[in-house]
């Protein structure tokens, strides 16, 4: 074989080789191991931008100023958080949907998940509220593969662990914790909202550096009622650049996707399929 003929083979065999390296599917480089998403309700985006606590956020974490809920009112804009999309919800009635979540990615690739719901009474509470707690907050009980198997309810319970369950490291992978009716603003208002969170978390908040292998997810559901449904939404924490801004048009689907292609879960197959990555704002 002449020299001309050897490279020719040799240059056919590295496009053959690149070609199959390109094609294998890598692992997204991980940029947490936990994520803990917090909701607050019904607030415009300039009304919760305003809020010196949810402001203080803004320094501590990534604000991303484009984020569009789904829908009005509440309930359609929880499960598109968990489902990628409103399912047909249109009112805040209890629904049963037969339908899969993120909870189930989850499982099938052996991680787990939780939600912390504040007053909520346990015992898979299925009825509409109990004082402060309303059930349409807590997304993972809209579906009857949650509210029909007695071991996935019994991962939701009340607030009262939380703590103690952080700061020991036994969060799972993914954990919601829903403030009530007053904490999070929706009888009381944003300003109420940001000081019970600034109570809560900001010891938290104020020292990453303890918690780096955690994200947290501060969002709303939906803004005040206002036509344009922008919502305020900060990452605070694991490799998140503090200060950084990412102006993306996002969707509660482009946060669900987030948590997927970390935990390399696949998708659902609604718009989180379909919701862009969110860039800029990681170290």
């Amino acid at each position: 074989m002449t020299f001309l003929n050897q490279f020719k083979a040799s240059t056919v065999l590295v496009l053959v080789l690149a070609t199959f390296i390109a094609g294998i599917a890598y692992p997204n480089p991980q940029k947490f191991k936990k994520v803990v998403w917090i909701v607050f309700e019904n607030t415009n985006y300039a009304s919760a931008l305003k809020q010196p606590d949810f402001l203080k956020l803004t320094q501590q974490g990534a604000l991303l100023t484009n984020v569009q809920a789904e829908t009005h009112p509440s309930q359609g804009n929880y499960v598109a958080m968990i489902a990628g999309s409103t399912l047909g919800v249109k009112n805040d009635a209890p629904v049963d949907l037969n339908s899969s979540h993120l909870g189930d990615l989850l499982e099938k690739a052996g991680l787990d998940w939780k939600v912390y719901a504040e007053d909520y009474p346990g015992n898979c509470f299925t009825d509409k509220v109990s004082g402060n707690y309303v059930r349409k907050h807590v997304p993972f009980l809209s579906f009857t593969n949650v509210t029909k198997n007695s071991a996935r309810c019994r991962k939701i319970e009340s607030t009262t662990n939380f703590v103690k369950d952080f700061n020991s490291g036994a969060t799972p992978e993914f954990s919601m914790y829903i403030p009530n009716l007053k904490n999070d603003g929706h009888d009381t208002g944003v300003d109420y909202a940001g000081k019970w969170m600034n109570s809560h978390f900001d010891a938290v908040f104020s020292n990453l550096q303890a918690y780096q292998d955690t994200l947290f997810i501060v969002t709303f559901d939906e803004s005040g009622g206002s036509s344009v449904n922008q919502i305020f939404t900060v990452l605070i924490g694991a490799n998140v650049v503090a200060g950084s801004v990412n102006k993306q048009t996002l969707s509660h689907a482009a946060l669900l996707k987030l948590v997927e292609d970390q935990f390399n879960l696949g998708n659902l197959g609604r718009n989180d399929s379909t919701a862009p990555a969110i860039t800029g704002i990681w170290k």
